[in-house]
């Protein structure tokens, strides 16, 4: 399989997923501006949505959407148990989580990074996160994930989100359980040589 993907974007979900699950992935870099692949293809052929991440199958067909891709690989190694199994409540739970983070998170985030957001567009959407994050935080507390001490599809993405709050300059200190979580699962193996893999810290 092959993970279509820009450094530190949403797209670093699936990348550590994969990882954690042991499942190889061939990686193929997309120019967000050019929309080239490093690989010298259209990304618009691949994914008409024209952004990462894509995964494409063995058999050539494209999967997009993380949340959906996260899922996909989760149960192809179910022992690993990232996601429960499906047709349980945990396991919409996890669905629950991952359309949380992907609607009330991700998307709030995408103003800040456009330099073209006005101060008043960017306030405001610093203000929705600051509300969002207390939900989450809750959840943590006592936990080393979000469902408990085992790592999920939903922790991957919430932790790839999150790590955004830098970037743009969004401080997020007061939710001290987000913050020891965002370093505990950052000092995991797999995420580690993910982002490694991507170029976002120094190869050990």
């Amino acid at each position: 399989m092959k993970l279509y993907y820009s450094p530190g974007a949403c797209s670093l979900s699936p990348h550590i997923v994969a990882r954690e699950l042991g499942i190889e992935l061939a990686l193929d870099k997309v120019d967000f501006a050019t929309k080239q692949t490093q690989s010298g293809r259209d990304f618009w052929t691949i994914n008409p949505k024209g952004y990462v991440p894509a995964l494409e199958l063995d058999s050539g067909e494209i999967l997009t959407e993380g949340p959906t891709i996260v899922q996909y690989l989760a149960d192809q190694r179910p022992a690993a148990r990232l996601i429960p199994p499906s047709g349980t409540l945990e396991r919409y739970r996890v669905q629950e989580m991952l359309g949380y983070i992907n609607s009330e998170l991700h998307k709030t985030y995408s103003p800040l990074f456009n330099p073209k957001t006005s101060p008043e567009l960017r306030a405001d959407r610093e203000a929705y996160l600051r509300k969002r994050y207390p939900l989450i935080d809750k959840q943590l507390a006592n936990r080393s994930y979000l469902f408990g001490d085992q790592f999920t599809v939903a922790d991957a993405y919430l932790f790839t989100v999150t790590s955004w709050a830098g970037h743009v300059k969004l401080d997020l200190s007061e939710f001290a359980n987000l913050t020891a979580f965002q370093s505990r699962v950052a000092a995991r193996p797999a995420v580690a040589a993910a982002m490694a893999a991507e170029g976002l810290t120094r190869k050990a």
